[in-house]
């Protein structure tokens, strides 16, 4: 006799840099013109100060960009500050398709929940980038007052799907992230590039088949263990 196992119950992705990319090159022509290093803007946007207010949404997009630009007079006069300042507030958005195929194959067998650092203000819905029904829940730090890699934010992520964190893996592509998830219980996987992506996921799932004893007892468990692990997908 053989029975279905699934190793998961549900499954934890992050959705910037994993499953949808900036595109921060966008910013390349408004910092020529202005005088500024290449990536700076993104990086004086993003800093504690004034990125966190606006992922926690304390404060509003429009606000942020103000706030940016302020902070750019530092390198360059103020007339020239506010061009990057709102290409970095209208960065675009993309999403790989082959990337997508992943999560598009979770969800037909285990709910799927999208966590993010941002602010549907900024226009980066998944609606954006085509993937509006992509998964079964979107989790925005905004929205809840908790952002990554506060593992807060990864025990109310796991509260949609109605599973344990020991039975809800995380993809993330940041290590601060998937220790702050593995403290909760999560196993983890830490993706450095698109193509660590890719791989189908069809081993953790109902496809995982493992036989039952004469007895009609399990063998052995396929389920993860607690922590950090890598399964291929």
């Amino acid at each position: 006799m053989t029975v279905a196992v699934r190793a998961f119950d549900a499954v934890l992705r992050d959705l910037d840099n994993v499953v949808r990319f900036c595109g921060f090159s966008a910013l390349t022509a408004p910092e020529r013109a202005s005088g500024l290093a290449e990536g700076l803007t993104a990086s004086v946007a993003y800093a504690p100060e004034p990125g966190l207010p606006l992922l926690l949404g304390r404060v509003g997009v429009d606000e942020w960009r103000e706030s940016v630009a302020e902070r750019l007079t530092a390198f360059v006069p103020p007339a020239r500050a506010g061009e990057p300042a709102g290409a970095v507030a209208d960065a675009p958005f993309r999403a790989d398709p082959e990337v997508v195929g992943t999560p598009r194959r979770t969800r037909e067998v285990v709910p799927l929940v999208l966590v993010t650092n941002a602010t549907s203000g900024l226009g980066r819905g998944p609606q954006t980038t085509g993937i509006a029904d992509l998964a079964h829940h979107v989790l925005s730090s905004a929205r809840e007052g908790a952002a990554e890699p506060d593992r807060e934010i990864y025990g109310i992520a796991t509260g949609p799907a109605g599973v344990a964190a020991e039975r809800c893996p995380f993809v993330d592509d940041r290590a601060e992230n998937t220790e702050a998830a593995a403290a909760l219980g999560m196993s983890t996987v830490r993706c450095r590039s698109p193509q660590d992506l890719r791989p189908a996921p069809d081993h953790l799932f109902p496809e995982a088949v493992r036989p039952r004893g004469e007895d009609g007892s399990a063998s052995r468990p396929l389920t993860p263990g607690r922590g950090r692990v890598r399964p291929r997908w």
